[in-house]
């Protein structure tokens, strides 16, 4: 199992983080473990012996409104959008502006030089190589 530590970064004020912080710490204690911080968009991160995989839902976005960086083992997905004002009267606008961002804390034995990162009909699919040296090897008997 990998080891993820998971932020999502959604404030206007510093309220706003204090009261993030604290619906994360209540989750904690209380949920089942496989709920999604509030206002997150939802992530799969699974591996084999090659590759770790991560698959995230960015619905709506597009390729150059979406940020991935990769550092010191955490991984950091943002996406960030401002939609187009609504022409005439706008009875109801929930739309206009959108950011979300998750960060994963990832085992070392990723290879940080070789990620791949494709975005497709909304969901973001990144393969991380895992190094050479720390992949399962067979070793014969004789």
């Amino acid at each position: 199992m990998l080891p993820t530590r998971v932020r999502t970064v959604r404030w206007q004020s510093p309220f706003d983080a204090l009261h993030e912080d604290l619906d994360q710490m209540i989750q904690g204690w209380w949920g089942d473990g496989n709920t999604q911080p509030p206002g997150a968009y939802p992530v799969d991160i699974h591996e084999d012996q090659d590759h770790v995989y991560v698959d995230a839902e960015l619905p709506g976005f597009a390729k150059d409104q979406v940020q991935v960086t990769l550092e010191n083992g955490v991984l950091s997905i943002a996406a960030e959008r401002q939609d187009e004002p609504a022409k005439g009267q706008a009875h109801l606008s929930e739309r206009r502006y959108r950011r979300v961002a998750r960060r994963f804390t990832l085992p070392s034995t990723l290879d940080e030089s070789k990620v791949e990162a494709k975005l497709d009909q909304g969901v973001l699919h990144l393969t991380l190589n895992k190094r050479e040296e720390v992949k399962p090897r067979r070793i014969d008997v004789k």
